[in-house]
C-alpha cells in the first residue's frame, strides 16, 4: 500500500473503502503498528487537542467547583470531534511562557482581560481564541452570560424582601487593591447590583463591597472581615456560589442565622448551592452550556467555518431558596 493509502485509513478512512481501509488497520494490528503521534502533527499541521486557558493557577481554579462544571462542558463537545484537552495556567507567573509550551490547536480562554499584560503575545501565537466572561477583544470570538441583567435581579429580590443594609462580596478584581474600578464580570455584576439599588434608592457605600479569591475560604474571610470592620448588613450579594457558601459558614460562627439574621444571595448555581443548609438563593447561569457552546465556536473557528467576532450572550435566571428571607426588624 502507499503512505498516502495508510494515512487515510487510520485519518480518513472514509476515502478509502471500506475493504482497503479495514485490511490495512488488520495488517498494522499483526504488525504492532500504530501512528506516531508527533509524526501526525507534522504532517497535519493539527494536534487535535484543545487549551482551556486561564490566567489563574489550577491549584486556585479548580478551587471552585464553578471551573470543573464549566470544564466537563467543554470536554464533551470536544471529545464528541474528536479532541482532547490541555489545561493552560502561567508557568513561573507567566502566561505567555505558558502559551508558547501549549502543543493546540486553539484556545478556550476563561477570565483573561483585554488589560491583562501579555494578551498581545498570545494574540500573536496566531490560533484561534474564544473569549470566556471577558470583554471581546478586535476580531476574537467571545461567549458570556447576562452578569448585569443577573445580579440586578439578585439584588432587587432581597430589595423586595425589604433589606436596606447590602454587603457585596466580589471576586479579586484584576488590578490589586482597585475597589470601585472594576472590570469583566466584577463590573458587570457589580453594575447589576448598584442599578438595582440606585432605582430604589438605596446607597452601596465603597467599604460595603470587599473582594478575596473565588472560594469557600475567600468568602468567609470576607464576610468576618467586614463583620470585624464594624459592618451589620442585613444581606449578602456575593459574587460566586462558593463565596456565598463561605459566607455563610462565617455568618454561623459569629452567632447569626441565615436567613433570620442574615439573606445571602450567590451566583453561579453550582450542584453544591441546593445541597448545603439551608440552601443557596442564587442566580442562576448554563455553566455547562456555556463550556460546550464555547468549545464548539473554537472548533468552527479552527475548521474555518466561522470567521467572524461573534459574540454570544447566554440568559440568566434567579433560583430562590431558603438562605433569603425577609430583613430583621
Amino acid at each position: 500500500m502507499s503512505k498516502t493509502a495508510v494515512s487515510f485509513a487510520f485519518n480518513s478512512p472514509e476515502r478509502l473503502s471500506p475493504d482497503t481501509a479495514t485490511r490495512i488497520r488488520e495488517v498494522a494490528d499483526t504488525l504492532g503498528y500504530r501512528p506516531h503521534p508527533v509524526a501526525r502533527m507534522l504532517t497535519q499541521r493539527r494536534t487535535r487537542t484543545l487549551g482551556i486557558l486561564t490566567p489563574q493557577a489550577l491549584s486556585v481554579v479548580f478551587a471552585n467547583p464553578f471551573f470543573a462544571t464549566f470544564s466537563e462542558g467543554v470536554a464533551a463537545a470536544a471529545e464528541e470531534a474528536g479532541y482532547g484537552l490541555l489545561f493552560v495556567s502561567p508557568v513561573y507567573g507567566s502566561l505567555a511562557r505558558a502559551v508558547g509550551r501549549a502543543t493546540v490547536d486553539g484556545f478556550v480562554a476563561i477570565g483573561l482581560s483585554e488589560e491583562h499584560p501579555e494578551v498581545g503575545q498570545i494574540r500573536s501565537a496566531d490560533l484561534p481564541i474564544v473569549l470566556v466572561d471577558s470583554a471581546a477583544f478586535p476580531d476574537h470570538i467571545a461567549i458570556d452570560v447576562d452578569d448585569e441583567g443577573g445580579a440586578r435581579s439578585a439584588a432587587e429580590h432581597l430589595l423586595a424582601l425589604g433589606h436596606r443594609t447590602f454587603l457585596v462580596i466580589g471576586v479579586e478584581p484584576p488590578t490589586p487593591g482597585a475597589q470601585t474600578e472594576f472590570g469583566g464580570i466584577v463590573g458587570r455584576r457589580l453594575a447589576g447590583y448598584r442599578a438595582a439599588l440606585a432605582d430604589a434608592g438605596v446607597e452601596l457605600p465603597d467599604d460595603h463591597i470587599v473582594v478575596g479569591p473565588a472560594t469557600v475560604d475567600g468568602g468567609a474571610a470576607c464576610f468576618t472581615s467586614a463583620w470585624e470592620d464594624g459592618l451589620r448588613p442585613t444581606a449578602v450579594l456575593a459574587m460566586s456560589d462558593v463565596m456565598a457558601i463561605g459566607a455563610i459558614g462565617a455568618a454561623g460562627r459569629l452567632g447569626l442565622v441565615v436567613p433570620d439574621d442574615l439573606s445571602v444571595v450567590g451566583f453561579d448555581d453550582i450542584e453544591l448551592a441546593r445541597h448545603i443548609h439551608p440552601p443557596l438563593t442564587t442566580v442562576r447561569q448554563p455553566i455547562r452550556r456555556k463550556g460546550e457552546e464555547a468549545c464548539r465556536l473554537l472548533l468552527a473557528a479552527i475548521e474555518r467555518q466561522e470567521t467572524r467576532p461573534d459574540h454570544r450572550r447566554l440568559e440568566t435566571r434567579l433560583i430562590v431558596r431558603a438562605s433569603s428571607g425577609p430583613a430583621p426588624r
